[in-house]
């Protein structure tokens, strides 16, 4: 009971944090039978969160044991379906046995649920896939094991591609590969269970590799982000470019495997790119412009018009952005400045901002609510219409800032193209040479 009711309110919270959350392959993952969901795990509790809000089934999770260090904090997330787990270097938590948490994980398997495991076993703000500890290759083998081979397990690795994790309103890609057996390895599992465990691991890497944008390092990680910053554009058309966060995670996947290329046939021109990139930022920065304006073709009497009609637009819509603003600049405000306070490892500001939310912005719109009741006598349909705009003008407001500041590029950047077009081409160019230094070498 706990678990569903903390799903929904825990679904809603995420829903509105982020933008756009996009599943890729959802036929992939199995509604029933014995699974194991192995995943990344760059931004702790949130990335179950978001596997437990996809999947129509409860899940079964795998924590570390230091989440359960109160008799309190055991009792609530035991019964959220969490399973803890010493793990080595933290040292043992009082009533948590990892023999008997083993043997509860064989036990859900073995009755047909699904558990979710982290096979990296920490989290970390990054693209790197860590090094995968060999445990959930292990259990997935002793539970089939334990069931002379004919339990049916499968194993289904997902990946989350975030665009910027802990960002208000940022996007998240979901890809899911096709759900495996293990019993291929089984036989090898019962004469040397350590060399068919880290062969199995092996294989979980791969599949994973394939669902995640990954990077070797995190320098890596730097340049492949900068490099699609700079040449990303909404304003360059092909039918192939997926739109939203699966084309982002797709045009990044393109950089990165035309990076591995360089680095291995002409590794010289790395240090060239990272020049150019830096060159262009630089300028951008000063000229207070995006990159992708650079790829804008100028009509001066076309941006007077979309300018004009922008202004309108403006008019006509701040009151609304008004209205949210006051209903919910407070809280926004006050989440902003605790989240820090609460934790200084970014990796846990997206949950935190959604359990602060999913506390205090209720209680604020609660009291909006008696206001309006007193102040304005409104009734039931009409406190309910109150409590519907709240978030929506809330969130209205959050987009209309953005659009202001777009505005503010396009005004910036038509004033460019008249005052200092030679330096506008200039850089366009630069850019050009960017985009064919990295993919016509």
């Amino acid at each position: 009971m706990i678990y569903r009711i903390l799903k929904f309110l825990i679904g809603i919270g995420i829903r509105l944090y982020y933008g756009e959350i996009r599943v890729k392959n959802k036929h992939n993952l199995p509604s029933d039978g014995p699974l194991i969901i192995i995943l990344n795990h760059p931004n702790t509790l949130m990335d179950a969160w978001v596997v437990g809000m996809i999947c129509k089934q409860p899940i079964y999770y795998m924590a570390k044991a230091t989440l359960f260090d109160s008799k309190l904090k055991l009792k609530l997330l035991r019964g959220l379906n969490m399973i803890p787990i010493n793990r080595q270097g933290e040292g043992k938590i009082e009533g948590v046995d990892n023999n008997d948490s083993l043997s509860e994980c064989y036990k859900v398997l073995s009755e047909g649920k699904t558990l979710l495991i982290f096979p990296e076993g920490t989290s970390y703000k990054e693209r790197v896939l860590r090094k995968l500890k060999t445990g959930t290759a292990r259990i997935a083998l002793e539970t089939e094991k334990r069931n002379e081979g004919k339990l049916g397990l499968k194993v289904v690795a997902i990946g989350l591609n975030y665009s910027a994790q802990e960002k208000f309103r940022s996007n998240i890609l979901i890809d899911i590969d096709k759900p495996r057996g293990v019993t291929d390895y089984l036989e090898e599992y019962k004469e040397d269970s350590i060399t068919a465990s880290r062969k199995l691991t092996s294989q979980f890497r791969t599949r994973l590799e394939n669902v995640l944008l990954t990077t070797e390092t995190t320098e890596e990680e730097e340049l492949v982000e900068s490099i699609y910053k700079v040449i990303n554009s909404r304003y360059v058309k092909s039918k192939d470019r997926k739109k939203g966060v699966q084309g982002e995670v797709t045009q990044m996947k393109e950089i990165k495997n035309r990076i591995d290329e360089i680095k291995i046939l002409q590794p010289w021109i790395i240090e060239e790119i990272k020049i150019k990139i830096k060159s262009i930022n630089w300028k951008l920065e000063k000229m207070h412009i995006r990159a992708d304006f650079l790829d804008r073709k100028f009509r001066s009497a076309m941006f007077f018009r979309q300018l004009f009609s922008s202004v309108i637009f403006i008019l006509i819509a701040l009151p609304i952005a008004f209205f949210g603003i006051i209903h919910n600049i407070v809280q926004y405000l006050l989440s902003d400045w605790l989240i820090p306070k609460l934790s200084t490892d970014v990796e846990y500001y997206a949950p935190l901002a959604v359990l602060v939310g999913l506390v205090i912005y209720p209680l604020s719109y609660t009291g909006f609510l008696f206001l309006g009741h007193y102040l304005f006598d409104l009734r039931f349909f009409g406190l309910m219409i109150y409590l519907f705009i709240m978030p929506i003008t809330g969130l209205f407001a959050y987009w209309f800032f953005k659009y202001l500041r777009h505005i503010s590029y396009k005004w910036q950047y038509m004033l460019l193209m008249v005052d200092r077009k030679d330096t506008m081409k200039d850089l366009q160019q630069e850019k050009a040479r960017l985009k064919d230094l990295i993919f016509d070498t």
